[in-house]
């Protein structure tokens, strides 16, 4: 299928080789076909999985534009869009779904049977090479054309630096938490890695009324952003044995909940060894492929532990991300304190470098410089 519509012209950051830094070109952007419609990004969050896959871990096609944590609005919409309009500030996620499987029924989009096929490249070069839009996103750019049902309205005073962080991380920390788990007041919660989808996994067991809620990483400083978070309590494993640690702060009980929130194997491990019996880990970083973890069987029928995968928290965006808005508006979701680092588009190597040494929680990249995202 083609469109007549003219493309448009952006900036983009492109990886056109694993671990090099990426390079900022103009590409096209394919026009919005039936059902996609075309995005002015504004704002757009690092996630560690952009970072990774630039990293080559999961391998993938290249030419590519990653980014997937985005929000901005509306340009243009494909002629079977509805209920959008040209001028909406919408957050664009990852999650393309057809709406009509089992999965998609069930209120998991993030698992779609049969999402809708990709079409004609959306991206291609200044000599028209095509370049992958990579998790059907690829938000490293100025402007985005996207499945309708990637998308989600969001009012149009709320800050659209802020909105971004709701594509991916909070909905992937928090999701695992409610969606997946399905925490309950009082149960215990150990949350390995307090980075942006680990401190989001402590603010859903703060919501959901966990107690005690355990933040443990290696980095200091983010372990005291944690308590404002919501852990009660905090374990710096440079200086401390985290199981230990674990079995203090739980009675000797063990944890009822662990989130690995960081994509590191032995972290997998350790977390099925902390829980307690009856116990649920989750996993929701994801390690590099071929990576491979063991665990205990006798452990695990023994202690009726149940071992959980959490793909975006289970998450369904059109149900998910108006909660979490209301949430942040009364309080009880804190978003701004997540940001990092801003920068612009020319800076995004920059940012990379820095939140893979862990000095950030999540850096966004602001297109156009206007302040507050909007």
């Amino acid at each position: 299928m083609s469109t007549n519509a003219p493309a448009r012209q952006a900036r983009a950051a492109v990886c056109r080789s694993f671990g090099e830094p990426l390079v900022i070109e103009e590409l096209s952007v394919r026009a919005p076909l039936g059902d996609e419609l075309l995005i002015r990004v504004k704002a757009c969050a690092i996630c560690h999985s952009d970072i990774a896959y630039s990293a080559g871990a999961w391998g993938g096609v290249l030419p590519a534009v990653f980014g997937h944590e985005a929000a901005g609005v509306v340009e243009e919409l494909g002629s079977g869009v509805r209920g959008l309009e040209p001028g909406d500030h919408v957050v664009a996620t990852l999650i393309r779904s057809c709406g009509a499987c089992r999965r998609c029924r069930e209120g998991r989009p993030a698992l779609c049977e049969g999402s809708p096929d990709d079409r004609e490249p959306v991206l291609r070069s200044a000599d028209g090479e095509p370049v992958h839009q990579a998790m059907r996103t690829g938000s490293f750019s100025e402007l985005v054309t996207v499945h309708a049902s990637q998308v989600v309205r969001i009012p149009p005073d709320l800050d659209l630096e802020v909105a971004s962080l709701l594509a991916c991380g909070v909905m992937t920390g928090v999701g695992a938490v409610l969606n997946t788990a399905r925490v309950k007041e009082g149960e215990s919660v150990v949350v390995l890695g307090a980075g942006g989808v680990g401190l989001s996994c402590v603010q859903g067991a703060a919501i959901a009324g966990a107690e005690p809620v355990v933040a443990i990483d290696l980095v200091a400083r983010k372990l005291e952003v944690a308590k404002n978070f919501g852990a009660t309590s905090t374990v710096d494993t440079s200086v401390e044995d985290a199981p230990r640690a674990v079995e203090r702060l739980t009675a000797g009980r063990g944890p009822d909940h662990v989130f690995v929130a960081a994509g590191i194997p032995r972290l997998v491990e350790q977390g099925a060894a902390m829980l307690g019996r009856g116990g649920t880990l989750v996993v929701v970083g994801i390690p590099p492929e071929g990576t491979q973890v063991r665990l205990d069987p006798v452990a695990v029928a023994d202690g009726s532990l149940r071992i959980l995968g959490s793909k975006m928290g289970d998450s369904d965006p059109r149900r998910d991300i108006p909660r979490f808005v209301e949430w942040y508006r009364q309080g009880r979701l804190k978003l701004d304190e997540l940001i990092s680092e801003r920068v612009e588009l020319e800076r995004i190597n920059e940012a990379i470098d820095s939140a893979e040494r862990g000095e950030q929680l999540r850096p966004v990249v602001v297109f156009g410089g206007v302040p507050g995202g909007r």
